[in-house]
């Protein structure tokens, strides 16, 4: 089965069964959480949802250091194109695509989108999510996106919610429950606090909210676990 790997913040690597590699919101050498450099990442594909920089900050070297393909709104294609990033694959919220490791689509989540780098301001973007089929698992990958009642059309297609609890600039614990109450995943695993002190959480508090509506598991930055 697949594996994910978490990096700490939002930034993951999930590994399919062929050792593929996906990397997603890549966000590696400022990030207090992770031990690893951006220099050291192994990628096939990376999938970024919006351009902040806790979430695009290592995409364009390691996409041009590995040769990945960078996927994730056309904007944001576009603007990793021009800073040299051969492959891209540009969609938009809504749109799926079947990649040869599986599925994709492009989930709508509410938060802003400059892109880090662009200083002309002329590739801000809608922000998005990510529903993956890979290796039979459906993981849905939030992105930092607020409560938002498109949450409840995802019900019943999701096995794995990544979602965030840091609140301030995404959801907070208990937002993040309700999700979890409009998604009914299998299992949900906190991402997006403690990277700062002003996303600092508890994530039993968030296990406690959530009770018997989904298996919590809280995954340490550096571990991996299985899907």
């Amino acid at each position: 089965m697949a594996t994910l790997t978490y990096h700490g913040h939002a930034t993951c690597t999930l590994t399919a069964d062929d050792g593929t590699r996906i990397v997603i919101d890549p966000f590696f050498d400022d990030n207090p959480m992770c031990d690893l450099a951006a220099a050291e990442v192994a990628a096939d594909y990376i999938l970024v949802s919006h351009g902040h920089f806790d979430h695009f900050a290592d995409c364009i070297p390691i996409a041009m250091r590995t040769g990945a393909t960078v996927v994730s709104t056309f904007e944001i294609v576009a603007f990793c194109q021009e800073q040299g990033v051969e492959k891209g694959h540009g969609m938009n919220i809504g749109g799926a695509f079947r990649f040869p490791f599986g599925t994709v689509k492009l989930t709508p989540a509410v938060h802003t989108g400059s892109v880090a780098g662009d200083e002309a301001g002329t590739h801000t973007t809608n922000c998005a999510g990510f529903l993956i089929e890979l290796d039979g698992r459906r993981i849905y990958h939030a992105g930092d996106t607020a409560l938002i009642m498109d949450l409840q059309l995802l019900e019943g297609r999701v096995d794995v919610a990544l979602l965030p609890i840091g609140d301030n600039f995404t959801m907070g614990p208990e937002d993040a429950a309700r999700a979890v109450s409009f998604i009914k995943p299998e299992v949900v695993i906190p991402i997006h606090y403690d990277t700062w002190d002003v996303i600092a959480q508890d994530p039993a508090h968030f296990r406690a909210l959530v009770g018997e509506e989904a298996r919590v598991e809280v995954v340490s930055p550096g571990a991996t676990v299985t899907l």
